[in-house]
């Protein structure tokens, strides 16, 4: 395979991950939300949250570069469930505990008035991004012999049993286990973010392709690490995704017992990530070739992510290195060479002594 690790790698990190900046903007939006849900629920005479919890791709930091900066952050508020109680003391439902945050986050700051979703409360930013606010709650049961147990429930349709910081943990260990590198964020999560990437590529993909959460799933499971290329590992890797999806379309949840992240055995969006896989793969075909040249290589790799960023930076060499080269014929000359018309004298020390 035609070395290109270095343009990956260059890829990856001016034009995949996340810059520091953003990441530092959506930090400070996610705290002022977290404030703004305090107060409101204070101001309405509602329970406080023991505790928020980033979770999803933020907290994994797999979250990609977006040009309309379509960015979803997830921040879980966990209340416990003794607080959930509505006005006549009974146990709050799903929607009733959504409604009390959204209706806590509506101060009138925002254009867009936070929606109550199925899963989650969702604030809109009018710099392209939402905040999502999955409600939760702590349930504590004593067995026969007072030992204490701690689940969380996810208010959805119904109060079901979930904990993302178990899904944050879970990719932790994976990362750690199977990138062979330690450095710039370990190999693995570098290629969970670009098969993130190359799934966003094309806007016409968009509601069609599987989710963040699936690919991240499939990275996981399928990854083929390689101690000194990115490339290789990223091409191995989504080879290897690809074979899994043509055996079987159905992803298990990694941490939630029989629960999957597909939606049957012929999950649409996972088929069709399957075959922009195989688009992919096929494209990428030339760099096995005997006469794969750098120029037909890095076209590969534009055409596979719907990018110009891989010739451009070859345009980008080829420019500099002329410059030196013409630099190198403009210097200026340092003027005739002349002889001593008198011997010379050789003051060098004789022999070996």
């Amino acid at each position: 395979m035609y070395d290109c690790a270095k343009d990956v790698l260059a890829y990856h990190d001016g034009s995949v991950t996340l810059p520091g900046a953003e990441r530092t903007e959506m930090r400070g939006r996610r705290d002022a939300n977290r404030d703004r849900l305090k107060r409101g629920l204070a101001g309405g005479g509602k329970p406080a949250p023991r505790e928020f919890v980033s979770q999803g791709s933020y907290a994994m930091k797999t979250m990609t570069q977006h040009p309309q900066k379509d960015y979803d952050i997830d921040d879980g508020a966990y209340f416990d469930k003794a607080d959930l109680v509505g006005d006549r003391g009974a146990a709050m439902s799903t929607l009733q505990a959504r409604q009390m945050v959204r209706d806590a986050l509506d101060d009138g700051a925002f254009k867009t008035h936070p929606e109550a979703r199925k899963n989650c409360v969702r604030v809109y930013y009018t710099a392209g991004y939402h905040v999502d606010v999955p409600v939760y709650r702590r349930v504590t049961t004593k067995d026969i012999w007072g030992r204490e147990t701690t689940v969380y429930e996810l208010a959805s349709s119904e109060w079901t049993r979930s904990d993302a910081r178990k899904v944050t943990e879970w990719f932790e260990t994976e990362n750690n286990n199977k990138s062979p590198d330690a450095d710039n964020g370990r190999q693995l999560r570098r290629t969970v973010r670009l098969i993130k990437a190359f799934a966003r590529s094309r806007e016409s993909w968009k509601g069609q392709v599987l989710s963040g959460f699936g690919i991240t799933k499939l990275v996981t499971e399928c990854f083929r690490g390689d101690a000194v290329r990115d490339d290789k590992a990223l091409y191995d890797t989504m080879k290897a995704i690809w074979d899994r999806l043509v055996w079987n379309l159905v992803m298990q949840h990694p941490v939630t017992p029989n629960e999957t992240i597909t939606n049957g055995t012929d999950d649409a969006r996972a088929r069709f990530f399957r075959d922009r896989l195989s688009e992919a793969i096929e494209t990428m075909a030339p760099l096995f070739g005997s006469d794969c040249t750098r120029e037909s290589a890095l076209k590969c790799w534009d055409k596979a992510f719907a990018t110009t960023f891989f010739s451009d930076r070859a345009d980008v060499a080829a420019r500099a290195a002329a410059s030196l080269l013409r630099a190198g014929f403009a210097a200026p000359a340092v003027g005739p060479f002349t002889f001593p018309n008198v011997p010379r004298v050789d003051n060098k020390p004789r022999g070996f002594g």
